[in-house]
């Protein structure tokens, strides 16, 4: 997604901005997939394009009590809240002021203008990567489906927390004796964005290889794990260095912001993992793997 799409997808909510849309109609606009355009939009804006609508919604709801007499309900319902309950909490926690005290003079309000994409020059070099092309692979995983909304977003833990959860429940490390000790790696496993799904699959599984015990896969599928299954693709990779999965936003937006504009690929719609080693390099929390082609 090029910097000229960003801005086209701003023109187009600035234009549409009193109707109702949302992050899938920018998409269908711009000819994308929602999950592609709201992984792109956010990392690259560093807010989803939802968070856009509804900062400028408010922005120009303070502009209408500040220059008209517009009532307090006509506004909520001209800006897409369902009620002036639900639109005077957003209101308030916007602004710091409720929309009554916006009307008079003084109030203090917050100014969100919209916003204008421009190239910039950071840095002397490209982030460190690697290409690797992977073949057709299969994976056992414990697969769940999550909204496209929670990517980026940072007070979000549905992923982590899966994790979390599959541990406590004694579910990743009978999938990890499958394989050959020392080979335990674990992979975090992202579907590709398919046009109109407002939901994605992660899953948490191990590589199914000749390193893989396959006498028990039966028994595991029909308790609830997935065979996940990868057609080939030519990977960038990069290596995450950190504490947690922070290190791992940042190499994200990095390859949004950094990688594909100064190399000329695109990224490909097919599943891109996280692979944690078993064995792994001091520091190194995972590595990730993003299919990409040459534009």
């Amino acid at each position: 997604m090029s910097i000229q799409l960003i801005q086209q997808a701003i023109c187009y909510m600035e234009e549409h901005i009193c109707e109702d849309i949302n992050y899938i109609d920018v998409a269908k606009s711009l000819h994308m997939s929602s999950y592609h355009f709201h992984r792109t939009f956010s990392f690259i804006v560093g807010m989803t394009a939802n968070e856009y609508i509804r900062k400028r919604r408010l922005t120009l709801a303070a502009k209408e009590f500040q220059t008209t007499d517009i009532s307090v309900t006509d506004a909520a319902y001209k800006y897409g809240w369902e009620s002036p309950e639900s639109f005077s909490k957003a209101f308030t926690r916007f602004h710091g002021s409720t929309p009554k005290q916006a009307k008079r003079k003084g109030a203090k309000l917050h100014l969100f203008n919209p916003l204008v994409i421009k190239i910039t020059l950071e840095g002397g070099s490209i982030m460190d990567y690697r290409m690797e092309h992977g073949g057709r692979r299969k994976f056992a995983a414990l697969v769940r489906s999550f909204p496209n909304e929670i990517i980026n977003d940072d007070e979000d833990h549905s992923i982590p927390d899966f994790w979390t959860e599959c541990y406590e429940k004694n579910l990743i490390e009978p999938m990890k004796l499958l394989r050959t000790e020392g080979k335990r790696d674990l992979y975090g496993l992202c579907s590709p964005c398919k046009e109109g799904e407002t939901h994605f699959n992660y899953g948490i599984g191990i590589i199914i290889d000749e390193d893989t015990d396959t006498s028990k896969l039966e028994q595991f599928t029909e308790s609830g794990y997935t065979v996940w299954e990868t057609e080939p693709a030519d990977y960038a990779v990069f290596k995450c260095f950190g504490p947690d999965g922070d290190c791992l936003g940042e190499t994200w937006s990095k390859f949004y912001k950094e990688f594909l504009p100064q190399t000329g690929y695109i990224q490909t719609d097919d599943t891109d993992y996280e692979i944690y080693f078993e064995k792994g390099e001091k520091g190194l929390f995972c590595e990730l793997w993003v299919p990409v082609k040459q534009n």
